[in-house]
């Protein structure tokens, strides 16, 4: 179990995928560029093996945004989308209207 002051320091937003491409020498590896309202973000996401880039492209997601960057064959990821990972594959959360990238998630 985490507190609530725990949970308070995640900053969850919504954002726009723009761009979607797959890595090159991954099976699984999508490079995303992903509008947050009042910035840009570059996720690499392994869920190619359930979703195609083109796909996506113009897909509102939620986005985990203050994690710490990571580099994953050699791009830097700047945040985290979410997803259920289901026997079926990876499903994106998203939300079940259209919100502005950068809304809040509460």
């Amino acid at each position: 179990m985490i507190s609530y002051e725990d949970f308070q320091k995640l900053e969850i937003k919504i954002g726009k995928i723009e761009a979607a491409e797959r890595i090159i020498g991954s099976d699984k590896l999508l490079k995303l560029q992903v509008d947050l309202g009042d910035s840009q973000r570059q996720i690499i996401a392994g869920i190619g093996r359930f979703h195609d880039p083109e796909d996506i492209i113009g897909h509102e997601i939620v986005v985990l945004t203050n994690l710490e960057h990571r580099t994953l064959m050699g791009f830097e990821s700047q945040g985290m989308l979410l997803a259920a990972d289901t026997e079926e594959g990876s499903v994106l959360l998203r939300p079940d209207r259209e919100v502005p990238p950068g809304t809040g998630i509460k």
